[in-house]
């Protein structure tokens, strides 16, 4: 008896050592034992309080995303619209021009050079439309030039279209339309020669004698205008 007492003694004195050392350690950091009990009885619901607000984070950010996603598929197909709009808009212009004479001398002008680059360096589609205005459309026959000029090794120099493009021959270009005509092809420009302008020269010899010359800075766009297609 006297063995089983003192044990119980011990382990009496054991619980109570442990509860006063852990109470101490309490007041050395500073925590209240009731309030450490609290804490530790709410952290299993904070943690799926978290785990709950995590989820819908997540899940907003989905819905942002696919928010910000169809948004930017909108603002395309809008300004794809707009585009064509734009493009129909040129188109009509261009169709009514050709029957409104007095606007342009002698009915015939050209829209300018168009040029795009291709995929290889020094390589560009071009295209010239040439056009008549009048109330009653004649075939108008003649012939049209265009010199590259620029520079290479810092001198002025120049280039006939039919030495940069296979599409055209030494004799240029052929002019037979009623309404307009589409001039267009590929250039390969030579290595070191800096474009600066494009020298275009019409003759026209049907229905009456006409000279037309013009000059077009060398400007590169990203596509052609839908005009005349």
């Amino acid at each position: 008896m006297l063995v089983v007492v003192l044990l119980l003694v011990a382990a009496a004195l054991l619980g109570l050592g442990a509860l006063l050392g852990q109470q101490a350690a309490y007041r050395g950091m500073g925590i209240d034992p009731d309030q450490y009990r609290q804490w530790r009885r709410a952290y299993p619901a904070a943690q799926a309080e978290i785990r709950a607000l995590q989820e819908q984070v997540a899940a907003a950010r989905t819905r942002h995303e696919v928010d910000r996603s169809a948004l930017e598929l909108v603002r395309k197909d809008l300004a794809a619209q707009q585009e064509q709009i734009a493009d129909l808009d040129e188109g009509l212009r261009f169709y009514r021009s050709l029957m409104a004479p007095g606007e342009i001398a002698q009915g015939f002008s050209l829209r300018g050079v168009e040029l795009t680059a291709l995929d290889t360096p020094g390589h560009y589609a071009y295209r010239i439309i040439a056009q008549q205005e009048a109330r009653k459309h004649d075939s108008l026959r003649g012939e049209l030039s265009v010199t590259v000029l620029g520079l290479e090794d810092g001198q002025p120099l120049s280039y006939p279209l039919s030495a940069l493009s296979d599409d055209v021959d030494d004799a240029g270009i052929d002019l037979r339309f009623r309404y307009f005509q589409v001039v267009e092809g590929e250039m390969v420009l030579p290595e070191g020669f800096q474009p600066l302008s494009l020298d275009v020269q019409a003759t026209i010899t049907q229905p009456r004698k006409l000279d037309l010359r013009e000059n077009h800075p060398w400007q590169v766009q990203e596509r052609f205008t839908r005009v005349a297609k």
